[in-house]
């Protein structure tokens, strides 16, 4: 089983290491414990995380999110198994790790015969593994035929109403906010650098390496990358959560280069961060989660304004009322994933930092949420650092792009001319991974896309 949500599904008190091999003890395989050891870095390898022999004895929080996923994806592959339930196993995941995974569980069924059980709401995955599609509308089975079948002659109108919301990559185009070049950046990077310590004599490492960018007033700037390329780093560095331990980082003209966040400047600031499940306070309800902001910044608000106003919070992220008497818990991760959008857009901030605001949401309701977010930053005019994997979401939101590659720059301009035209080498492979909603068409990338990602690997 390949669980949804990686940083609920592993155990926050034993490395990563250790929980690859209980499987194998459990079930008898692998031999000694420096042959199980030994056979943890192999699939720790195969699975595309980085530095093996030293991740093996990394604990959960010391792994992005995509990496915890790659770790649970290992988990599920090391004992050999003749089923692999997968659900969204390639959520927080970039494109080209995306692609690495999906070539791994094809080879799982060509050359073990292992059969897949693949849940998601990405079609360009659908289109690229599956043999046979089921979609499901409000716990119904309303239709199921072969891939190929349903991509080029869908039956049900909410089958329709899916492709047709599948952001087509290359063909969406944002009009960037008029120039104001007088206009002081709401944020502005210079050489930024962020190291973590390493802890119990471990070495540390640099996640953030001589980062510069601007930010424009009323401008987004999309950060792509691969997981673990220190894109949640910036933005958390942005919001005042992490240390800056290098270079200058100024936020609304102050300089923020310690870890200091006046309550004034954390009321222009809403987050939205990548894991729903574990931003929420789990004693509270979502209402009185979505409301915290106004209780604290917005004193002279009574009580029932405050309800109201999370109500309608809800409700403009497509979620009904009532869901705001439930807890956490009893939501799924995407309609998590937009109570946590309505909460950050609570103060109506200036500036917003989106973390995969979109990751855990299915095409449909990806769309509207994306379509609601251009709404409101057209009408309230804030700017926004949003930081996804997913380049036509990026492109369709974004008015420029940043792509990091290990902490570094690897490009940075116009998203059409970034993404669209994309000059060095990784940016380049990025782009030909991107699975495209069609089994006809990915079936003739899939070479192509194999071929570049094994050219990337000898370059690297």
């Amino acid at each position: 089983m390949v669980f949804q949500e990686p940083s609920t599904a592993l155990n926050p008190v034993f490395t990563i290491g250790w929980q690859l091999t209980e499987g194998l003890r459990a079930h008898g395989h692998g031999g000694t414990k420096a042959q199980r050891r030994a056979l943890a870095v192999e699939w720790l390898d195969k699975v595309g995380i980085p530095d093996p022999a030293t991740r093996v004895d990394h604990y959960p929080h010391q792994l992005s999110g995509g990496q915890k996923q790659r770790a649970v994806i290992a988990m599920a592959l090391a004992l050999g198994t003749r089923l692999i339930v997968a659900d969204e196993p390639t959520t927080a995941l970039d494109v080209t790790v995306q692609a690495e995974i999906l070539e791994l569980l094809h080879r799982c069924r060509t050359d073990f015969g292992t059969a897949v059980l693949l849940i998601t709401h990405n079609m360009g995955v659908v289109a690229d593994l599956a043999d046979r599609v089921a979609v499901m509308n409000a716990g119904e089975l309303v239709e199921q035929a072969s891939v190929r079948d349903l991509f080029a002659a869908p039956a049900h109108l909410y089958t329709r109403e899916l492709l047709d919301a599948v952001p087509v990559f290359g063909e969406q185009h944002r009009t960037p906010p008029p120039a104001t070049d007088d206009a002081q950046p709401v944020v502005r990077a210079a050489g930024v650098t962020v190291d973590y310590p390493g802890r119990l004599g471990r070495k540390g490492f640099r996640a953030v390496d001589d980062v510069s960018f601007e930010i424009r007033p009323g401008e987004v700037l999309g950060l792509v990358g691969e997981s673990g390329s220190g894109k949640t780093t910036i933005g958390r560095a942005v919001a005042g959560l992490t240390d800056v331990t290098g270079g200058r980082l100024d936020v609304f003209g102050e300089p923020l280069t310690t870890r200091r966040r006046t309550r004034g400047r954390a009321g222009h600031i809403g987050y939205v961060f990548q894991d729903p499940a574990a931003s929420f306070n789990p004693l509270l309800t979502v209402a009185d989660s979505i409301a915290e902001p106004l209780t604290v910044h917005r004193r002279e608000l009574g009580a029932a304004a405050i309800r109201a106003e999370a109500d309608a919070l809800l409700e403009s992220v497509h979620l009904p009322r009532g869901y705001g008497h439930r807890y956490p818990h009893e939501l799924s991760g995407g309609q998590r994933q937009r109570a946590a959008l309505a909460r950050a857009l609570a103060l109506r901030p200036p500036l917003i930092v989106a973390d995969e605001p979109t990751s855990a949401l299915d095409v449909s309701v990806q769309a509207k949420v994306l379509d609601l977010f251009a709404e409101l930053q057209r009408e309230l005019g804030f700017a926004a650092l949003f930081i996804s994997h997913d380049l036509a979401v990026v492109e369709r939101v974004a008015d420029r792009v940043v792509v990091l590659h290990r902490g570094r720059i690897a490009a940075s301009g116009s998203t059409a001319q970034v993404l669209g035209s994309p000059q060095d080498d990784y940016t380049r492979r990025l782009v030909a991974s991107l699975p495209v909603a069609d089994p006809v068409r990915q079936s003739r990338r899939r070479d192509r896309t194999t071929q570049t990602l094994d050219e990337g690997v000898a370059s690297a």
